[in-house]
């Protein structure tokens, strides 16, 4: 218990009273990162364009004014972004707002294309502004960065970029962009401001109310005695806890400004190749921890791409880090179906379930 407390003290001091911008931080992952590091007692800029699901975690999760200070604006809006940073001047920036659904990117592909692109670029021209500041940045982007080869060996971070469908494609142009600034304005062993770029895989956890998304989509039939439609059920995912993701990302920032050579590094977040199973695998699994599952397979008739095989190698991330996926897959299954039946409960104190899991993730990495 005495070393886990001098961890997490450690880690306390790397973000205490520091002032952290994190875009995107009413989304899914956003806000998982906001509370986690809100219990580490930063202070927290959220920049979003508005709160994307309903429910929403986000909004479940109640922050108190005094610890949490949101702008509601369009990341596009570069005008109003270099106000914000330059107001601000931030200790980290965390970039994740992002339209990150490969079916809409078909259906609204000029919105997330720009949305992703200048979004990260206007992220890069803010940060421009803080050129007599101490700041380290993680842009994430995504495990759809890389050009789809249907290979198991595991994408590497030298692996070449592509993208056949919108989505994909925005996060790697935004990738070559990100590179390129680096290289222009922020010359590595000279620049105060750090970048660095992670990519996650399929990540699932309490709180993702998001459209077509295999957990959003079971957690809002099976509590209404509902089918759930599998379209792909032998697709194969990187599944994840949205911790373990987030974990890398604050590993990343805390490297970043300790270690100045990290500067414009890529890192893959994903998790071992046994956390690798099919949709089906995945919804059989939950039927453990949940009562009355049940499913039916739908062909699914729209001509979009999408990738039966994903995976990362983390080789780096473990070596250079010091990071590790700390959950296996059923105890990601598990912490998962807690957070919704706790969610479906009569109590009432839900903002509190985060930050209980975020503990007990805590414990299991033994900080």
């Amino acid at each position: 218990m005495k070393k886990f407390q001098k961890k997490k003290e450690s880690l306390i001091r790397v973000f205490r009273g520091k002032k952290i911008i994190i875009t995107g931080h009413t989304g899914f992952k956003g806000s998982w990162l906001t509370t986690w590091l809100n219990s580490l007692g930063a202070n927290i800029v959220g920049i979003s364009n508005n709160i994307p699901t309903k429910p929403s975690h986000f909004k479940t999760l109640e922050f108190k004014k005094n610890t949490l200070k949101s702008h509601f604006v369009d990341l596009r809006n570069l005008t109003i972004i270099k106000k914000i940073f330059k107001k601000e001047k931030p200790d980290f920036v965390f970039h994740l707002a992002a339209e990150a659904l490969v079916k809409k990117s078909y259906e609204f592909p000029v919105k997330t294309i720009t949305t992703n692109i200048i979004g990260t670029l206007n992220v890069l021209e803010a940060l421009k502004q803080l050129k007599n500041k101490n700041c380290a940045a993680v842009i994430i982007t995504s495990d759809k960065v890389y050009k789809n080869l249907e290979i198991s060996r595991g994408y590497k971070e030298s692996d070449v970029l592509g993208g056949k469908d919108p989505y994909s494609a925005s996060k790697a142009s935004a990738e070559i962009i990100i590179n390129s600034y680096i290289n222009s304005f922020f010359p590595k062993f000279k620049s105060n401001v750090t970048i660095g770029v992670a990519r996650a895989g399929n990540v699932i956890g309490g709180g993702d109310w998001s459209e077509d998304r295999l957990i959003p989509d079971c957690m809002k039939s099976w509590p209404r005695n509902k089918r759930v439609l599998l379209r792909n059920p032998n697709s194969t995912r990187p599944w994840q806890h949205v911790l373990d993701a987030i974990w890398g990302y604050i590993v990343l920032a805390r490297n970043l400004k300790n270690k100045k050579k990290l500067h414009g590094e890529n890192f893959n977040f994903g998790p071992t190749s046994k956390s690798n199973h099919t949709v089906l695998k995945l919804v059989k699994t939950m039927n453990i921890y949940w009562k009355k599952v049940s499913w039916e397979i739908k062909k699914d008739n729209n001509n979009y791409f999408e990738s039966n095989l994903l995976k990362l190698n983390s080789k780096k991330a473990k070596k250079l880090l010091g990071w590790r996926c700390a959950m296996n897959f059923t105890q990601t299954v598990k912490m998962v179906a807690e957070w919704y039946k706790f969610f479906y409960s009569k109590k009432n104190n839900k903002q509190n379930l985060t930050l209980s899991q975020i503990k007990q993730y805590e414990k299991i990495l033994d900080l």
